[in-house]
C-alpha cells in the first residue's frame, strides 16, 4: 500500500517521508519544487514534480502506484504574504486542495491526513485551545485551510474516504541526524529567524509586537519540534488504517513560550548575543495560542520525544551551522 506525500521535498513534508521511509513504508513524493528541495527526497523514493491541482496528474499517480492514501502538505503558509495576496493563497491552498481530494475520491484512496493550523483558531481568549473551540481564523492563510478542513469533512461523511486533520501549532527543529531540516530561502518561523542572527547570517532580527497582553507584551506560542510531528502523523495514519473514524486533532505541547523566552533561549543555547529591534504589531498574529494536547495524546497514544526547548533549538542550530558551510 503506498502513500502519496504532497509537498514531499518541503520542510515538514520532507521530515515525514524520511519517517515514512524508516519504517517500511513505500512512498511517492509529488512536489513542484517551489519551495521544496529534491535533496529532500530519499533517493529510494520516487519524486514527481508537478501540482496537486493537475487532477490529471495525479489520477494517473494513483492509478499507477496503487495510492491507498495521502499526506497532504502542499500549501503556502505564511500569514502576511496571505494577507497581501489573499487570492493566491485560496488558489494553492483551497481551489488545489479540492482538486486533490475529488482525485482521491475517484481513485479509490481510503485514508487522507491533511496538514491544517492553529491559525484557524484566530485569536482565543481562554487558555488552552480545544479541538471544540469555533474556528475564527484571522487571515487568509486560516480560513483557506479551514475550508479545506470543511471539505473533506463534507466528502468524508458521503465516501469511502476516512481523513485526519492535524492542527499543526508553532513547528521548529530538524532532524537531529541532520539529513533534513528548516532550509526554505526567507524563512519566517521564529527559531530559525532567531538562529540565523545568531550565526550572523542575519543582522539582527525583529520582534512584531511589544504591547500585547501576555507577561512581557509579546506573543506567546505552543512551539513543537518537527520530529514529535513525524510521529503524530504516522500515528494518525496507522488510527485511520485500524478502523478509526475522521478525526481533528491539536499537535501540540500544551504550553506556549513569548517571543523574548525564544530569543533568550537561542541565545543561551548558542552562546551568542544578538539585536532584536522592536517593530509594531503584524495583522493577522494572535497575542496567545497554546494547544489543548490531551486528545492526541489519548486517541493516538502520542508521546512526544523533544518535548525541550533547549533541545529544539540546539537542533535547529545544528542545521543552520549546517547550511552555512555547504
Amino acid at each position: 500500500m503506498t502513500i502519496l506525500v504532497t509537498g514531499g521535498a518541503g520542510y515538514i513534508g520532507g521530515h515525514v517521508v524520511q519517517g515514512l521511509v524508516e519504517q517500511g513504508h513505500a512512498v511517492v513524493v509529488l512536489d513542484n519544487l517551489s519551495t521544496g528541495f529534491r535533496e529532500a527526497v530519499p533517493a529510494q523514493v520516487r519524486l514527481i514534480v508537478g501540482d496537486v491541482g493537475d487532477e490529471s496528474l495525479v489520477s494517473t499517480i494513483i492509478a499507477e502506484h496503487g495510492i491507498s492514501a495521502m499526506m497532504h502538505f502542499a500549501a503556502s503558509s505564511v500569514v502576511p504574504e496571505s494577507i497581501v495576496n489573499p487570492i493566491a493563497y485560496y488558489r494553492n491552498n483551497t481551489v488545489n486542495s479540492l482538486k486533490l481530494i475529488d482525485s482521491a475520491v475517484r481513485g479509490g484512496v481510503r485514508h487522507f491526513v491533511f496538514s491544517s493550523t492553529a491559525a484557524v483558531y484566530g485569536s482565543p481568549t481562554a487558555g488552552l485551545v480545544g479541538e471544540d473551540l469555533i474556528p475564527q481564523p484571522m487571515s487568509p492563510y486560516g480560513a483557506s485551510k479551514l475550508m479545506t478542513e470543511r471539505m473533506l469533512g463534507d466528502v468524508a461523511s458521503t465516501s469511502h474516504l476516512t481523513c485526519a486533520i492535524l492542527r499543526y501549532f508553532n513547528v521548529a527543529g530538524a532532524d537531529p541526524l541532520l539529513r533534513i531540516g528548516q532550509s526554505t530561502r526567507g524563512a519566517t518561523h521564529l527559531i530559525k529567524v532567531a538562529v540565523q542572527a545568531a550565526l550572523g547570517v542575519r543582522n539582527g532580527m525583529e520582534i512584531f509586537g511589544t504591547d500585547y497582553p501576555t507577561p512581557d507584551g509579546t506573543c506567546i506560542r505552543d512551539y513543537i519540534h518537527v520530529c514529535d510531528l513525524v510521529s503524530a502523523h504516522i500515528k494518525a495514519l496507522d488510527y485511520l488504517r485500524g478502523g478509526g473514524e475522521s478525526v481533528t486533532i491539536n499537535c501540540g505541547y500544551g504550553h506556549g513560550y513569548s517571543v523574548r523566552e525564544i530569543i533568550e533561549a537561542v541565545k543561551r543555547v548558542s552562546g551568542s548575543d544578538f539585536v532584536a529591534i522592536p517593530r509594531p504589531r503584524r495583522a493577522g498574529d494572535p497575542a496567545a495560542i497554546v494547544a489543548d494536547s490531551a486528545l492526541i495524546r489519548r486517541a493516538l497514544s502520542w508521546v512526544p520525544a523533544y518535548d525541550d526547548l533547549d533541545t529544539i533549538v540546539r537542533h535547529a542550530l545544528a542545521w543552520e551551522r549546517k547550511l552555512s558551510v555547504q
